[in-house]
C-alpha cells in the first residue's frame, strides 16, 4: 500500500513538474513574441518580420538606430523591471505567508522611491550608477521601520500589512513633500523626480539604465531561485521547518534581503510601477501550483509581460503623448487588489 502511494505521489509531482515547464515554454513564448510587437509598434510602425531582421543583422535598414537605439533598450528594461518586482513579491509573499503582500503595497518601493528621489534631486552629479544603490538602501531603511512598528510581541501578517500600507502612504507624502519644498532644484530634475514617482522606464539607454540594473539582476535571480525551495518549507510552519534542520530565522533574513535589494533596484530605474509585485505571484501559483521553485521564474515572466504591454499600451495610445506605464499597471492592480481583499476578508 506504502508503495502504491508512493508511486502515486511521483506521478502527480511529475505532473506538476511537466506542467510548470509547459507554462514557463509559453510563457517565454509570449515575451518573445510580446517583445517583437513592442519594438515594432511606436511613431513608426516596423513590420514583425523586419524586426526580427534588423535584431539578428540580416537587414541593413534606417529603422535599424529607432529599434536598436531607442526601442531595443525601453523593452530590456521592461522585461528586467517587471520581472524584479516580480519576484521581489512571490518572495515576500512566501516569507509573509500573506497573498495581500507585496513590495509597493507595505512600503518598500515606497521607501525605494524616496531614496532614489533624494539621489536625483541632491546627487545627480555622482555616477548614476550609485542610484540602485541609494534606492536599496531606502528599501531596506523602510522595510526595518515597518518591522519595528509592526513588531509587539512578534510580528503578525495582518499587522504588517497594514502597518506596511500606512507606512506606504507616509513615505509617498514624504517624497512628494521633498519635491516641492528643494528650493535649490532645477525645474527639469523635479518633473523627472514627479514622472519617476508615477512609474516611467520613458527615454531609457543602454548605458545609463540597462548595464546599471543588469548586475543586479544577474546576481539576485540566480540566487532567489536557489534558496526557493527554503520558502516550500518554511509554508508548513516555522516548528515544522526547524524540525527538518532549516535554519529558519537565517534563510528568512536571506530571502527577504533578496527581495528588497530586487525591489530597490528595479524601482531605481523603472520609478514607482505599482502591483506587479502583487499580481504576479498569484497568477503564477494558479498556473503551476504553491511551489516556489515554479512559482519563482512563472512570476518572473509573467512580471516581465504584465510591465512590457503595460509599456506598449502606454506609448502608442495617446500619440503623441507618452503616458508612464505605471499609470496602466495601477489601472489593473488596484481592482485586483480589491478583488484580494474581498476574498481574504473573513482570514487573518
Amino acid at each position: 500500500m506504502s508503495k502504491l502511494v508512493t508511486i502515486r505521489n511521483r506521478m502527480f509531482s511529475f505532473q506538476l513538474e511537466r506542467r510548470t515547464v509547459m507554462v514557463i515554454l509559453m510563457l517565454l513564448l509570449a515575451n518573445i513574441a510580446a517583445i517583437v510587437i513592442c519594438v515594432g509598434l511606436g511613431s513608426k510602425t516596423i513590420s514583425p518580420a523586419n524586426v526580427i531582421r534588423i535584431l539578428f543583422g540580416t537587414l541593413d535598414s534606417p529603422d535599424t538606430m529607432i529599434i536598436e537605439s531607442l526601442r531595443m533598450p525601453r523593452v530590456v528594461i521592461a522585461v528586467m523591471v517587471g520581472s524584479a518586482l516580480a519576484v521581489s513579491g512571490a518572495l515576500l509573499q512566501g516569507i509573509v505567508r500573506n497573498p495581500l503582500t507585496s513590495p509597493d503595497i507595505i512600503g518598500i518601493s515606497g521607501g525605494a522611491s524616496l531614496g532614489t528621489v533624494i539621489f536625483i534631486l541632491y546627487f545627480s552629479h555622482v555616477s548614476i550608477r550609485y542610484m540602485p544603490l541609494s534606492a536599496i538602501l531606502g528599501a531596506f531603511a523602510a522595510a526595518l521601520l515597518i518591522y519595528l512598528f509592526a513588531y509587539r510581541n512578534g510580528v503578525t501578517p495582518l499587522r504588517l500589512v497594514l502597518i506596511g500600507i500606512g507606512m506606504a502612504t507616509a513615505i509617498t507624502a514624504v517624497t512628494y513633500m521633498l519635491i516641492l519644498t528643494s528650493s535649490f532644484t532645477p525645474t527639469a530634475v523635479a518633473v523627472k523626480a514627479f514622472t519617476f514617482m508615477t512609474g516611467s522606464i520613458y527615454g531609457v539607454s543602454w548605458v545609463r539604465d540597462v548595464y546599471t540594473l543588469l548586475p543586479w539582476i544577474v546576481v539576485l535571480f540566480p540566487v532567489a531561485i536557489l534558496y526557493a525551495r527554503h520558502l516550500n518549507v518554511q509554508e508548513l510552519g516555522d516548528e515544522v521547518a526547524t524540525s527538518v534542520g532549516s535554519s529558519v530565522q537565517i534563510k528568512r533574513t536571506i530571502l527577504l534581503i533578496i527581495s528588497v535589494a530586487l525591489a530597490g533596484a528595479a524601482v531605481s530605474i523603472g520609478g514607482a510601477i505599482n502591483f506587479i509585485g502583487l499580481m504576479a505571484p498569484h497568477i503564477a501559483r494558479k498556473l503551476v501550483g504553491p511551489s516556489y521553485g515554479g512559482v519563482i521564474p512563472v512570476s518572473a515572466l509573467i512580471g516581465s509581460l504584465v510591465l512590457l504591454l503595460s509599456d506598449l499600451v502606454a506609448r502608442i495610445a495617446f500619440l503623441p503623448l507618452d503616458i508612464p506605464a505605471g499609470v496602466f499597471t495601477a489601472a489593473i492592480g488596484a481592482p485586483f487588489f480589491i478583488y484580494l481583499l474581498y476574498r481574504h476578508r473573513n482570514g487573518s
